[in-house]
């Protein structure tokens, strides 16, 4: 049995050692595809792993992209019954005050009735801004009741560079974002499924209203529109933002050969060509950075439940180790050609050697998984099987424990006193007696009562 897991233990250092010394620097595998925007991100949403970044928690403007925070409160409300998917919104003067005049709009007029779905669609399809003012009026009170509970959910997701000033996306130098948080925003928001719907919708008729004939609402985002130059039937929504300080915005997500993606680019510039034509950025470098993903990573699958991930040293026990496994499997969005050896994993256990009994299935430690020196991957270990304690070992332990314990240590330490202190004094009351007859008994005969003796 010792021999068997010495050999385990000596091949598992030996593969250990041969991970650590292959991978060449990760940057080394896939190409740049020096993405021209402020700023860029991509992301695996099956293991959240960050595939690309450009300045990703750079403050910046993010245009119509705040509408996706809006959407996600108005979802939230309507999911707590605070609002009905086809509850009806009058739009108030108030609510439509402020707004620029040649601003992205869906016509929505004063004294207007629309159901708190298709102010969605006019939100998120053209990006009215009288919509996302409408809603927000509608939830908290007012436009500014509602920007301060934006800034309070943004809070709550984890946003560090971030701060709302109004439900659309107007400019204001203290309205800003950046590509991380609005992952981290996008991604609560997709776990709505009538969020992806609206969003992904090409198009949309609103019905007529008691002020307005049908109309029909073009998605701004060409990339889900056939027919468009950037159409690509890998993406999905999600919004496109954009003005003259923030440049051109985008998020969206793609899916392909079992990969999903989402992507964000900021401050993207909008050229135009010596043809007269007009090219977005947003638009094609969004799509350039899918095909580059697509084309240099795929999944793999790194560990199973079932795998052997190593074994630990077992304690008071007859068997002397116990076999790890994986709680989940785990499987990583890697760069193609990637060998299995090429990934090192590393063991930590809660403790060396683990004391018997072991439950199957305890969690005796963790394994992180990396490339390059980047942990990718962090997967509790659990016991393969159970182990018994030993009763006698057990036992001996105990004694050990109890003995080596504070309070043994004090009243060992009391009776060892106590011990020394009688026997000094059983030594002293002795030698008292010796010397006491001693004295009684001097002189013999001479000292002592003889009795009266009769004369003949």
């Amino acid at each position: 049995m010792k021999t068997k897991r010495f050999l385990s233990v000596f091949f598992l250092a030996l593969l250990l050692v041969g991970q650590l010394a292959v991978p060449a620097a990760a940057k080394d595998r896939v190409p740049d595809p020096e993405i021209q925007a402020r700023a860029a991100l991509l992301v695996d949403r099956k293991t959240g792993a960050v595939i690309y970044s450009l300045n990703q928690h750079d403050e910046l403007y993010p245009a119509s992209l705040t509408k996706i925070m809006t959407c996600l409160l108005v979802l939230e409300a309507i999911d707590e019954g605070q609002l009905g998917l086809h509850q009806e919104i009058t739009a108030t003067p108030t609510a439509l005050e402020g707004l620029a005049e040649d601003g992205s709009t869906a016509g929505i007029q004063a004294g207007e009735t629309l159901t708190v779905e298709e102010l969605l669609y006019c939100l998120m399809v053209v990006s009215a801004n009288e919509a996302g003012a409408i809603l927000a009026e509608e939830i908290s009170g007012s436009v500014d009741a509602f920007v301060d509970a934006m800034n309070a959910r943004a809070k709550k997701l984890g946003c560090e560079n971030t701060h709302f000033m109004n439900p659309h996306g107007y400019h204001d130098s203290q309205h800003y974002t950046s590509a991380w948080d609005l992952y981290l925003i996008t991604k609560e928001a997709l776990e709505h499924p009538l969020f992806m719907t609206i969003c992904d919708a090409s198009s949309h008729t609103v019905p007529a209203t008691n002020l307005s004939e049908p109309r029909q609402l073009n998605n701004t985002n060409f990339l889900i529109r056939s027919g468009r130059d950037y159409y690509n039937a890998d993406v999905h929504g999600v919004k496109t933002g954009s003005h003259s300080q923030a440049g051109n915005c985008l998020v969206t997500t793609a899916q392909h050969a079992s990969m999903d993606l989402l992507c964000v680019i900021l401050g993207a510039e909008r050229v135009q060509h010596e043809d007269g034509t007009w090219w977005t950025y947003s638009f094609g470098e969004t799509n350039r950075l899918y095909k580059w993903a697509f084309g240099n990573f795929s999944y793999q699958a790194v560990l199973k439940e079932d795998d052997v991930a190593g074994e630990a040293l077992v304690s008071l026990s007859s068997t002397d180790h116990v076999t790890l496994r994986p709680a989940r499997a785990v499987e990583l969005l890697l760069p193609k050609g990637t060998e299995p050896e090429e990934l090192e994993r590393e063991i930590t256990l809660k403790s060396d050697p683990v004391e018997a009994p072991i439950t199957e299935g305890d969690v005796l430690g963790s394994m992180t998984v990396s490339l390059d020196g980047e942990t990718l991957a962090e997967v509790d270990l659990l016991a393969f099987t159970s182990v018994e304690a030993s009763r006698i070992r057990v036992f001996w332990r105990d004694v050990k424990n109890f003995f080596s314990s504070t309070p043994a240590k004090v009243c060992l330490g009391v009776l060892v006193v106590l011990g020394a202190v009688l026997g000094g004094w059983k030594l002293l009351f002795s030698r008292r007696r010796y010397r006491y007859g001693r004295s009684v008994g001097g002189g013999g005969r001479r000292g002592g009562y003889r009795g009266t003796r009769k004369r003949r």
